[in-house]
């Protein structure tokens, strides 16, 4: 019999004090759509915008209902629990429940897809978390909050503070006796340069959410981009009972921009254990619960990587692996990111011959070429473009310090410079063209390039699932 889950010290259990350890993945790209995810340029509201501007506001939402409809069902819960996995952090958008000129007002169809996701997967044994992905106003300057800009003026106006205090209230009301959700990631990925505003979201969420619902767990992310836990209140255990801590765990081995391939050397474990380390010290000297909420390589693709895939991605799944081992011998609970892509790091991915993927097959090269997609870029055709403007800025600003902008380390000054011109500026002359694919269709011809996104029609990524297949029957052993 399923019961809520709780914090008990430093570990998750059930209601007889039997430990839980989750471990899954994240369901990205579906309630929050991601470019890199699904093949767009830029921001969700952005490509909403233009489809509507193409095919009429009707259309538009069609196309959108159906993707929610295709892109996760049944079967995809099915294949979840068939690899062993009991869990699905599923992020979301705060856009499907209340409308920025309309706020505080829940829209009617707000629950209708999360509550046919969250049903099947507790038809299948899996329990979910909820992640707010997004926030009014963006809760950090990266495209997957879906505002836009780098400025995160989430922090800078009480409006939008309170706008999701009030959502979260809403949420919680509407799930509170919803066994399988094993709780609430109110915020993802923060980035508050002052931390003590975080600090204060989450005594006002906390509150909030337990007026309504004192029976599911809060997974509380670190600020900047759920690393840095210092600015937190050391009686954080006393201050939110029956909560989690969120680190995202992402090895710089994993990644096209890894200063040596991956070869399990004893110096690069070394400094990827130190790494996963770092971003949990200030909890362990507590004696806290800590989740790792995100975390995974990308992969090479054929179309793009040629002859070297094959051989990048075994390295790729080394490092998948050596992280796996790293947690299981702490017995930490995690969430791989991700559950479904385009090909670029899912666990299943949409096939090539799909109407999707042949109607952008040109559109996702010029992406990859021009680098417009934050996420595992490979800059190697446009680095000459942007390496002048890195240079002018050094060279007016020599003084290291001054260089260094909050989210500093996150961002650098290069990854501060490829955010604003490439991610945001140059994404934005390509979000018309991508509309433009879908000018003329009708309503079947909508629904057949969203059907793309089923189970049915994607493909497994074998070596992937191979690897969390090994880790998953460690679940729950003593």
């Amino acid at each position: 019999m399923v019961s809520f889950l709780q914090v008990d010290g430093a570990r998750i259990v059930d209601s007889d004090g039997k430990e839980v350890i989750l471990r899954g993945a994240g369901l990205g790209g579906w309630m929050t759509m991601e470019n890199f995810i699904t093949g767009y340029p830029g921001c969700e509201f952005q490509i909403r915008a233009a489809l509507a501007e193409v095919v009429g506001d009707k259309k538009a939402t069609f196309f959108f209902d159906k993707f929610l409809e295709h892109f996760f069902a049944e079967p995809d819960a099915a294949f979840f629990k068939s690899l062993g996995l009991n869990c699905i952090r599923i992020a979301i958008n705060y856009r499907h429940f209340e409308d920025d000129m309309n706020p505080c007002v829940l829209k009617p169809e707000g629950f209708k897809h999360l509550d046919r996701a969250i049903a099947a997967c507790a038809k299948h044994g899996i329990y979910t978390i909820l992640d707010m992905h997004t926030a009014p106003g963006g809760q950090n300057g990266g495209w997957h909050s879906d505002h836009g800009s780098h400025i995160a003026s989430f922090w800078i106006h009480k409006d939008f503070q309170d706008r999701l205090i009030w959502l979260w209230t809403e949420v919680a009301k509407h799930y509170k006796d919803e066994k399988w959700i094993a709780g609430y990631n109110p915020m993802n990925e923060p980035a508050d340069s002052r931390h003590m505003g975080l600090v204060d979201f989450y005594d006002r969420v906390y509150a909030a959410i337990q007026s309504v619902d004192p029976n599911h767990m809060l997974f509380l992310d670190g600020n900047t981009f759920a690393s840095d836990f210092t600015g937190f209140p050391d009686d954080a255990a006393a201050r939110w009972p029956n909560a989690a801590y969120a680190i995202h765990d992402y090895s710089l081995y994993g990644f096209p921009r890894s200063p040596e391939a991956y070869a399990r050397t004893d110096e690069q474990r070394r400094r990827m254990r130190r790494s996963y380390e770092k971003k949990r010290e200030w909890l362990d000297r507590r004696g806290l619960c800590v989740w790792n909420g995100e975390w995974g390589p990308v992969y090479a693709r054929k179309e793009y990587d040629g002859e070297a895939t094959e051989e990048t991605n075994e390295r790729r799944y080394m490092v998948l692996n050596d992280q796996l081992e790293m947690y299981r011998e702490d017995r930490l609970s995690w969430s791989i990111w991700l559950y479904k892509d385009i090909g670029f790091q899912g666990m299943v991915y949409v096939s090539r011959e799909t109407a999707y993927m042949r109607l952008f097959k040109d559109f996702l090269h010029k992406k990859y070429r021009l680098a417009i997609d934050a996420w595992g870029a490979d800059d190697r055709f446009v680095r000459h473009v942007y390496e002048p403007l890195v240079n002018l800025i050094k060279e007016d600003v020599p003084n290291e310090g001054d260089q260094r902008l909050y989210p500093y380390p996150i961002w650098t000054l290069e990854r501060r410079v490829e955010v604003l011109a490439r991610n945001i500026l140059v994404s934005e002359f390509m979000v018309k063209e991508w509309a433009k694919h879908f000018r003329g269709m009708d309503e079947p011809e909508l629904e057949k390039i969203a059907e793309s996104f089923k189970f049915e029609n994607c493909m497994g990524r074998e070596g992937l699932n191979k690897v969390l297949r090994a880790h998953a029957p460690q679940i729950n052993t003593a």
